[in-house]
């Protein structure tokens, strides 16, 4: 079991290396307390409305004009990363799973360029573990999942890879207190869980069409939704109307904004893993989502040398507040047997895009390699 000092010791090592960035707290000086309310808000359920940024401007009591111009600074300090909508890739038919590899220290770097190649990986880490490269992929409804992890796994050189593909899922769902006023022990309302396996078939090419534009980084002008619309051929009100619909059927999990973590504040990234006993783990699982700070919480494999079924990230200001987390996480649901990951290095951070043809070109580029 990873210990709380061998944790702590590799945090200090990946917050000195965050410390050496562009003034970190230059950037959290320039973010006014308007600044952190928009940020709150927008995390939430951004409008779909003609004149969005009109719309938070009411809500906050400023202009429109004051609205673009502050998510205008928060993109330029690299707080604010999109406005977008987010999807469930489950629903569109796509396959995915987080990995674990174990590379040779002295190869890792080598081996995380090969695995940033493949588009549908989103995250990409080195974790203070045996298991020390952990990525998430996804693959369209076309793809072969099993196959490209063969793939990246004989390509990297790696000792040993598991998948660990979800199993249950008892919490999806990043919200950033950017005001700073709550309570980091604090529990909070889970929106986005299931506890079934299914298979979801693609889904049809009009809503493929309007999934691929609705992934866009949203513009910052008085009417941006005016462009999408243009592009799908049709009016803004069907447009919205359409994407609620996708959220009724819920293949779009909610239209928001995302934030890069570490340069909201947010510098410490915790992985903390579960050995549960089987028998515990539907009562467990909810117990540990329903921390505010717990940003996903699943059930996912063990393996023989990886004993821990249930996964919960943590993103905190510190590292000891991610400890704090993990321990009121031990005395809430009575287990102690677990490990802790800190991220040491972020090899990669994006989005996956859906339905662009990224992936078949990525394909018809590995099957020539062959």
């Amino acid at each position: 079991m990873t210990t709380l000092t061998e944790a702590k010791r590799s945090e200090d090592t990946f917050e000195a290396q965050e410390a050496k960035r562009i003034s970190a707290r230059e950037r959290q000086n320039a973010i006014t307390e308007s600044d952190r309310g928009l940020l709150d808000l927008i995390q939430g359920d951004f409008p779909l409305t003609e004149r969005p940024y009109a719309a938070l401007g009411e809500k906050l009591g400023a202009s429109e004009e004051d609205v673009i111009a502050s998510m205008r600074k928060l993109r330029e300090l690299h707080v604010l990363r999109q406005v977008s909508a987010i999807f469930d890739s489950r629903r569109l038919g796509y396959r995915s799973s987080l990995v674990a590899m174990k590379v040779a220290p002295d190869r890792i770097d080598a081996a995380a360029a090969v695995i940033n190649e493949h588009p549908g990986v989103s995250h990409n880490y080195e974790r203070n573990h045996v298991y020390n490269l952990w990525f998430t992929v996804a693959v369209p409804p076309t793809g072969d999942l099993q196959r490209d992890v063969d793939e990246l796994h004989a390509r990297c050189g790696a000792e040993k890879t598991w998948m660990l593909p979800t199993l249950k899922l008892f919490k999806i769902g990043v919200t950033l207190d950017m005001s700073g006023e709550a309570d980091i022990l604090r529990k909070a309302e889970v929106k986005h869980a299931w506890s079934n396996i299914e298979i979801f078939d693609a889904p049809s090419p009009r809503d493929q069409e309007l999934i691929r534009v609705m992934q866009q980084d949203l513009t910052l002008e008085p009417r941006p939704f005016d462009a999408w619309a243009e592009e799908l051929n049709t009016t803004p009100a069907q447009m919205f109307a359409d994407a609620k619909r996708l959220m009724e059927t819920k293949l779009m999990r909610r239209f928001s904004g995302v934030l890069h973590h570490r340069d909201a504040g947010y510098i410490s990234n915790a992985m903390a893993v579960w050995d549960v006993p089987v028998e515990r783990i539907l009562e467990v699982g909810p117990k540990m989502a329903a921390f505010a700070a717990v940003s996903h919480c699943y059930q996912r494999p063990v393996y023989p040398d990886w004993p821990y079924s249930v996964f919960t990230m943590i993103h905190a200001r510190k590292k000891a507040d991610c400890i704090e987390i993990v321990e009121a996480i031990e005395r809430e649901t009575g287990v102690t047997e677990r490990a802790l990951l800190f991220s040491t290095k972020e090899f990669k951070k994006v989005r996956v895009e859906y339905f662009t043809g990224d992936y078949e070109r990525y394909r018809a580029s590995a099957e020539k390699k062959v």
